[in-house]
């Protein structure tokens, strides 16, 4: 096993061997085979222990061998303690949740520290297809279906070809001494009664399981791969970037089919996972919002909007006093008092400064909101004039209205000034109002 082990790191991963790496060692068989495997081979590692005390003096007969043994092979070993079940209680999550988690933020902030550049973990073969018919029994997308994978980020499991049997055989042939779970020996948890009841039963029918699912996991691989490459194009083409928002055009989902295989993959990077949901927002009026934990999805007219979920801020009204010529915030705006009117665009405007009221406001829109549109007779509503300049859901939100101190609009900023203050002949001081962009 080490001569096969040494040509698939020379094939699959040769920069281990010149890199400094962690190994995650629970102190069972498949980590102390693993450190041994690297250890012949001469790599530069050190070992990563996570005491949960979940299993009382087990727990700490794990740690305190682990420990021997590094120190026996001259192997720098760092352990943790974790009150996991307190951990867990606090954020009401599962005792095996809260054990990954804590897991891997202890591994990250090691790397940080201890300057490795990889983890290694000892998952195998049996690993592997365990997880396959875990994801399978749950129900799963072809994501599921395709194994563990080789490499994660920083983390690579290089056992991954090998089944529990041969590293078995390897511990025995080179006397390798490891802890035994008693709790991998409980069927009340589903991968134990995968791993004891049914793939036994799977290897009596098909002795050489293993090496047909490789190679189908490997046939899976492959058709994901070409799945994620049309996936690609397709938001390529309809997934228009503006700003920080992104817009798809309804017609060009409509006309996708299977709608629920395609909303599935194109939007489940977004964290929207469920199909269904995506195609009532389709079939449903404007306005209409999906939320997952890092993003929003409205429908607005024709398209759909997907911008970044934000905190939801507190709405406030801010105030400019008459002998302030500058603001930057909440959006930066220039007051100053000019001989004449130049050439305009729709980031200045000039106004009476005999109509205006201080102190002057900035807010936010509101329903009800009315103007008098410059160069028109008679108010309109803002909502209806939204809805005229065809002015998405989304950047109704985040417009800003300049008010006098009687909350009379006089600029949509960026956009529309209010006619009863425009300039005239009569008028004797002109101000201009200048937005700056950012």
């Amino acid at each position: 096993m080490l001569d096969r082990f040494k040509n698939h790191i020379i094939k699959r991963f040769p920069y281990l061997l010149t890199s400094k790496v962690a190994i995650a060692s629970s102190g069972g068989i498949d980590s102390m085979v693993l450190t041994h495997l690297c250890y012949q081979l001469g790599m530069d590692i050190c070992v990563l222990h996570c005491n949960f005390q979940l299993r009382g003096d087990a727990s700490l007969g794990d740690e305190d061998f682990l420990q021997q043994k590094m120190e026996t092979f001259d192997i720098p070993f760092y352990s943790i303690r974790f009150m996991t079940n307190a951990y867990a209680e606090a954020h009401k999550i599962s005792t095996q949740i809260a054990a990954r988690e804590l897991r891997y933020d202890w591994f990250k902030q090691q790397k940080d520290i201890l300057n490795f550049e990889y983890l290694l973990t000892g998952h195998h073969a049996d690993d592997n297809l365990e997880t396959f018919l875990i994801n399978l029994s749950r129900g799963t997308g072809i994501e599921g279906l395709t194994g563990i994978p080789e490499i994660n980020d920083y983390i690579v499991r290089p056992l991954l070809p090998f089944s529990r049997d041969e590293i078995f055989q390897y511990a025995l042939h080179n006397e390798i001494k490891w802890r035994e779970d008693s709790s991998n020996a409980e069927t009340k948890y589903l991968r134990n009664k995968i791993r004891h009841e049914v793939i036994p039963k799977i290897k009596e029918i098909n002795p050489s399981v293993l090496q047909s699912f490789e190679n189908t996991v490997n046939h899976l691989k492959g058709s994901s791969e070409i799945l994620n490459s049309h996936i690609d194009s397709l938001r390529s083409d309809i997934f228009i970037k503006g700003g920080k928002d992104i817009k798809v055009s309804i017609a060009a989902l409509q006309n996708l089919t299977p709608k629920e295989s395609y909303f599935y993959h194109l939007f489940k990077d977004f964290g929207f996972n469920d199909p269904t949901d995506l195609i009532n927002i389709i079939d449903s009026q404007s306005g209409k919002q999906l939320f997952s934990s890092t993003h929003r999805l409205v429908r607005d007219r024709d398209e759909i909007i997907i911008s970044t979920a934000e905190k939801e801020e507190e709405i406030v009204d801010f105030f400019i006093e008459e002998s302030q010529s500058l603001i930057t915030t909440p959006i930066k705006i220039s007051i100053d008092l000019v001989e004449h009117i130049e050439a305009g665009d729709s980031h200045s405007i000039y106004v009476d400064k005999e109509t205006l009221k201080f102190p002057l406001k900035l807010r936010k829109w509101e329903n009800g909101d009315y103007f008098y549109p410059f160069g028109m007779q008679g108010k309109k509503k803002l909502s209806k004039f939204f809805k005229d300049e065809k002015i998405s859901l989304l950047d109704k939100e985040k417009q800003w209205l300049l008010c006098d101190t009687h909350n009379t609009i006089i600029w949509i900023v960026g956009k529309r000034a209010d006619n009863q203050f425009k300039v005239t002949e009569k008028t004797k001081q002109i101000i201009k109002i200048q937005y700056v962009d950012a």
